[in-house]
């Protein structure tokens, strides 16, 4: 005997099939638009750093100088260090990318994303990350950031993606969390590798992250074949 549909179940046939046709919207829209992106770099960092910090203006410079290697930066489109990675590649003529969220506190565009995409779905927002950009810097940040860190680190330990520069840009907020993956997950409890923490480079100067992004680029060819490795 067929028991009745109860609430949860009608409501999926109302609303589920709809949202997936949403959800596959994003991503065609977001994928067609990034295609004809030039290999990008992704900028991770707080929506909450003051335009004041030397945070801020750090990722203005790598912004610029990224976008002076022909080299698209992808953020998350907010604010904070958002913000200023897209600014620094807006002000080289760089192609600056903003994969903007719709969020009800903090997150609102910047004006300095010429390339901007817009999500609802955060899932869907952060394969674009992953699938576009052939190297990751990671800034100061909360949560978010937290969770794109983890996230791309599964991605290259689990071989989902290649060995691409994952960059951490500010020793001193930086260290603290790596010492605690090699002593907790490495050393105590072997849940990782310390081949897995050799992935990583800790650096204060936006020259050391170019440098190490382009050295990886000379070393595994052209950027646009690197950027077709995400499948």
């Amino acid at each position: 005997m067929l028991c009745p549909m109860n609430n949860h179940g009608a409501s999926f046939i109302k609303e589920d099939p709809w949202r997936i046709f949403r959800i596959m919207a994003e991503f065609v829209d977001s994928f067609e638009t990034l295609s004809r992106v030039s290999p990008a770099v992704t900028v991770f960092g707080s929506a909450r750093m003051p335009r004041r910090s030397p945070y801020y203006h750090a990722a203005v410079t790598l912004g610029k100088e990224l976008a002076k290697q022909n080299l698209a930066v992808i953020t998350g489109g907010g604010p904070g260090i958002m913000e200023a990675a897209n600014k620094g590649a807006a002000a080289a003529n760089g192609k600056s990318v903003g994969l903007n969220i719709e969020l009800p506190h903090e997150q609102k565009g910047n004006p300095y994303a010429n390339v901007p995409i817009h999500f609802h779905y955060f899932f869907a927002r952060k394969v674009c990350f992953a699938k576009y950009s052939v190297a990751f810097i990671f800034m100061p940040g909360g949560f978010g950031t937290l969770d794109e860190f983890f996230e791309i680190s599964t991605l290259v330990q689990t071989e989902r993606i290649p060995k691409f520069p994952l960059i951490l840009f500010g020793k001193k907020f930086w260290t603290g969390i790596l010492r605690w993956m090699q002593s907790q997950m490495q050393e105590q409890n072997r849940f990782i590798s310390p081949d897995d923490l050799k992935q990583y480079t800790l650096t204060d100067d936006p020259q050391e992250a170019l440098r190490v992004i382009l050295e990886y680029l000379r070393r595994v060819g052209p950027p646009e074949r690197v950027a077709m490795a995400f499948s």
